[in-house]
């Protein structure tokens, strides 16, 4: 069937730590959003989130953006980037403005955002985004849109999220050396939010543990938006690292033998199941794993062993940060585990165990196009990423007042006006 014709395109890049992916998407006339190429690579240059190597991650991320540009048939100049690294951490503020029980107007939820952009205290760091969830009315939540009704006190909750300057400023240029331009840099939980939970679950209040390869965020929505966030810097690849220490062999081994024979849940014929060490392609690879057979196999009940212990200590680590956001309670019964980590065999009822509450496991929304190796928890924040962008939340510091005084760009005029926003910004 052909594909119907496409007002607007969108181009996202997720820099993780294992893998470097990259999707292209069209927003179709109808309003449909079409998934036109997607392609990823083994991550380069890029450590538990941070760049590490500016020359090899732009490498990795011009190539990957290649292969989706090869797969859709099209090129994008432009690109939204996910972060899961740099930092990340989030407030809320709340700000309230005296209506008088008059009627509010557009201009009165101008005022109030103002106030809400310059009641924001970064604290010397990176504002990535600044968003409204809901307005106030007298205190009462859950307004989203308070234009025409009547109020004493009009109030707003807006989500700031933060990161250090730094490894950002590393992210943008790296994107950037691969010629192309950056449209924004989106925290990952919100991406990953985007693409996993529902509206629904967003206003109950859910965790989303999104488990990368070598960063875990963790991250609290309730009352429609993000209102916490801890990363964890331990993450699936900790996990192939243990697999790869214990039997002495190459990562790449221990990588096929997490996800070909792993599971976090043991199994009582997992003592008599010996999994190979080597796979296709290994023949010129003669390292025997500690305590293989003459076959060089290894006991699935030692592997799991291993699976189950690391994963032990990443759920404890996950258990004490939502312990410390207040996720409990009758607010506190569901968890959405998504990102490659998520794609281990068992992990949801592993994780519902040890964390005492309800847990499944979060992908990206069926969309026309998208390929099923991507239709993966793995690529769930990619695909949030685009869906993000068709979105185009509102940003408070993008709000500039509607009155504004009119000035000629011209002579003294250039030069009065240059003054001025000396004087404002700094």
């Amino acid at each position: 069937m052909a594909l119907p014709r496409i007002s607007k395109v969108y181009g996202a890049v997720n820099v993780g730590s294992f893998r470097i992916s990259a999707m292209i998407m069209g927003l179709s006339e109808t309003g449909e959003m079409i998934v036109l190429g997607s392609g990823h690579r083994a991550s380069q240059g890029i450590k538990r989130g941070y760049i590490t190597d500016m020359t090899a991650a732009t490498y990795a991320i011009r190539d990957a953006v290649e292969r989706a540009e090869k797969n859709a048939g099209t090129s994008v100049s432009s690109v939204w980037i996910g972060c899961a690294g740099a930092g990340l951490a989030s407030q809320i503020a709340k700000v309230e403005i005296e209506i008088g029980g008059r009627r509010i107007e557009e201009e009165d939820i101008e005022q109030l955002l103002l106030h809400a952009r310059d009641s924001i205290q970064p604290d010397g760091r990176m504002v990535l985004h600044a968003q409204p969830a809901h307005y106030t009315l007298d205190g009462a939540h859950g307004v989203a849109n308070p234009k025409g009704l009547h109020a004493e006190r009009l109030g707003v909750d807006v989500h700031v999220m933060l990161a250090d300057g730094a490894p950002v400023r590393n992210l943008i240029e790296a994107v950037q050396n691969a010629h192309l331009d950056v449209e924004s840099v989106v925290a990952a939980p919100i991406a990953a939010g985007h693409a996993c939970l529902s509206p629904e679950e967003r206003e109950l209040g859910t965790a989303l543990i999104e488990i990368g390869g070598e960063v875990t965020n963790v991250s609290l929505y309730a009352a429609g938006m993000l209102l916490g966030l801890k990363a964890i810097p331990l993450g699936a690849a900790d996990i192939t690292d243990a697999i790869a220490s214990a039997f002495g062999i190459r990562r790449f081994q221990a990588e096929r033998l997490k996800c070909v024979a792993g599971s976090a849940i043991a199994s009582p014929t997992d003592h008599r199941e010996m999994i190979p060490i080597g796979g296709p392609g290994d023949e010129a690879v003669t390292i025997t794993a500690r305590g293989a057979d003459d076959k060089n196999r290894i006991p699935r009940a030692e592997l799991v062993s291993i699976v189950t212990e690391q994963l032990s200590r990443l759920t404890d680590e996950i258990g004490k940060a939502l312990k410390e956001m207040g996720f409990a309670g009758a607010r506190g019964n569901q968890v959405v585990l998504t990102g490659g980590g998520a794609e281990l065999a068992g992990i949801a009822e592993f994780a519902q165990s040890a964390l005492g509450r309800p847990v499944r496991i979060g992908k990206a929304p069926t969309l026309r196009g998208l390929p099923e190796a991507h239709a993966t928890p793995g690529f769930a924040t990619l695909s949030g990423l685009c869906l993000y962008a068709a979105d185009d939340p509102v940003d408070i510091r993008a709000i500039d007042p509607t009155h504004q005084e009119t000035v000629k760009v011209s002579g003294s005029a250039m030069v009065n006006r240059i003054f001025r926003a000396v004087k404002e910004y700094f």
